[in-house]
């Protein structure tokens, strides 16, 4: 069963960051009578030029300026890609409030690339405890070893040789990092005017543009943010800035109530973490931050009943290098 087209939040554009519901509608809702028959043809120059006054106007207002990873810098002044590098990794699948806290740990922690590389993957995933996925830590020390390792002779030219990597394709050669991640990187690190989509782009797209659809396929929406970011470089406008307020303002509209998972052919539903494999390498890691333990406790912690299945874990953890076996005890 597919979700009906979304209504246009019920708030004021003027709206306090919370973003409470109210009976006005926002100036630039699609139900309102000005643009009742905009829908999926809202693709006018015109019209994204409104949507970007609108996005442009929020972000003036409520943006969220403040967030760390934006105020990232290093010692030259300029955008550390270490640091908004190590913030995407920790924004995938976790909202915003439960990063901060974790994200100026770790950096207090690890403040650079080559601090994370030298570091232990056991003191890595202890920092990382209580944030999830621990898959993520474990691809972020990797991508941090092969940045800093320095080669010569015939593998020289294969490696980054201490240089943090500056250009997409450079980005996605490292240990976990995808096509989301890369861009995201090259466009708020380094200022590049590349073209990529997450989940708060597509919540503005889609609710905007796309109302009027069951389904909607991320290379339609990707067209739309090109116009758009092409858009924002002629009238001279900061890409890295221009992507923050897109952010911002879907943000600002899934706190409205929009939700439009549901219309993306690309959106899987997040299986349930209660019994999950997740659930049980979580729990095994986490009893492992606090010392060496035997697999008799490691099998007992979530119950007699689900000891086959943290047995399977253990052995999974061992074979993908996340603990090691010695003197009849696991540790990290």
């Amino acid at each position: 069963m597919t979700d009906q087209a979304a209504p246009a939040p019920r708030v004021p554009f003027k709206a306090a960051p919370s973003a409470r519901r109210s009976n006005t509608k926002s100036p630039f809702s699609l139900n309102s009578p000005e643009n009742s028959s905009a829908q999926s043809t809202f693709t006018s120059p015109r019209d994204l030029s409104t949507l970007s006054r609108q996005i442009w106007k929020y972000y003036k207002e409520y943006g969220r300026h403040e967030l760390p990873w934006r105020k990232a810098v290093g010692k030259s002044g300029k955008h550390d890609p270490y640091k908004i590098l190590v913030s995407e990794i920790m924004l995938q699948q976790t909202q915003v409030e439960r990063v901060i806290p974790f994200y100026q740990n770790f950096l207090k922690k690890f403040p650079t690339v080559q601090a994370l590389a030298k570091a232990p993957l056991s003191e890595v995933l202890i920092s990382w405890q209580g944030l999830g996925y621990n898959r993520r830590a474990k691809m972020l020390h990797l991508a941090a070893k092969e940045i800093t390792e320095i080669e010569t002779g015939k593998n020289k030219k294969k490696k980054y040789q201490g240089k943090f990597p500056k250009t997409v394709e450079e980005l996605e050669k490292l240990p976990g990092i995808g096509r989301y991640t890369a861009r995201a990187v090259a466009s708020f690190a380094y200022e590049q005017p590349v073209v990529f989509v997450e989940t708060n782009l597509r919540t503005v797209i889609t609710h905007h543009l796309f109302a009027d659809r069951e389904q909607v396929d991320d290379k339609e929406v990707l067209l739309i943010l090109e116009k758009l970011l092409q858009m924002q470089l002629r009238n001279k406008k900061s890409s890295r800035e221009w992507y923050a307020a897109l952010m911002d303002y879907g943000a600002h509209l899934k706190r409205s109530g929009v939700r439009i998972n549901a219309k993306s052919k690309t959106y899987t539903k997040q299986s349930k973490f209660a019994g999950s494999d997740r659930e049980a390498r979580g729990a095994i890691l986490r009893a492992l931050t606090k010392g060496p333990q035997p697999k008799t406790k490691l099998v007992q912690l979530l119950g007699g009943h689900r000891k086959k299945q943290l047995e399977i874990q253990i052995q999974k953890l061992m074979q993908e290098n996340f603990i090691q076996y010695k003197k009849a005890k696991y540790s990290l």
